[in-house]
């Protein structure tokens, strides 16, 4: 069973083509921009067992069979047994499955965990990574927790040569920094598996739920990124 926050019948801006979206509950960063606090507790959302949400994806499948499946959040990997269940579900299916993470959770220490790592790279196609900060006392800054992780675990895709898409998320004042981004893009030229790098403006569309929830929205008065710095970050990651 998992913890499901909701699902997403049609993206198209999480992975390649049509996909369905499974948005699963619990996160351990405290991301300041974070558009979906209402993921944050595991003891949120609804219960869901690997062969319901396999129905429920069965029903879309004719439109997502070019496309396939995205397991987002929330974290997804804090529930990592249920993606492996779920995704050894889809391949057998024939469905492209993809993983959007922070890479928060993985620890190449802790040989149990690192196990289920292992075997979630056999049943995974795609890992759409956030790289949030490159400096990591302006990561912690921005999201709660250092970017030792995030960074270990590109590492071990690599390694393992699985296709990543990294994912920026442009913050005025907090990852717009021209020597940092700079230090992203020669930390990411390490890398053979990195397919493609996205960046993706701030925005405040989040506000209205931390309204609802009477929390106190981290950013107020910070204001989405100039088109001319999306532009220059995007040159300087080379983003085409």
């Amino acid at each position: 069973m998992a913890k499901i926050h909701s699902f997403e019948s049609f993206g198209t801006v999480d992975g390649p083509g049509v996909r369905f979206i499974v948005f699963l509950q619990g996160c351990p960063l405290r991301c300041l921009y974070c558009h979906n606090p209402d993921t944050w507790k595991m003891n949120g959302g609804k219960d869901y067992s690997a062969e319901e949400v396999f129905q429920q994806i069965q029903k879309y499948y004719n439109y997502i069979k070019d496309g396939g499946v995205t397991i987002s959040g929330g974290e997804p990997l804090l529930q990592i047994d249920f993606v492996i269940e779920l995704f050894k579900k889809l391949k057998k299916a024939g469905l492209h499955t993809c993983i959007d993470t922070s890479g928060i959770t993985f620890q190449e220490d802790n040989p149990e965990v690192l196990e289920k790592f292992l075997t979630l790279l056999e049943y995974t196609d795609l890992f759409l990574l956030d790289i949030k900060q490159i400096d990591d006392k302006k990561h912690q800054i921005l999201t709660g927790q250092s970017n030792t992780k995030p960074k270990a675990f590109l590492s071990f895709l690599n390694e393992h040569k699985k296709p990543v898409w990294i994912r920026y998320v442009l913050v005025p004042g907090y990852s717009d920094d021209e020597q940092d981004i700079i230090h992203l893009h020669e930390f990411l030229n390490q890398f053979e598996n990195i397919e493609k790098v996205e960046v993706l403006p701030y925005h405040t569309m989040g506000k209205v739920k931390y309204e609802a929830m009477d929390m106190e929205y981290p950013l107020e008065g910070v204001n989405p990124p100039s088109k001319d710095a999306v532009k220059k970050t995007k040159e300087i990651l080379g983003v085409k």
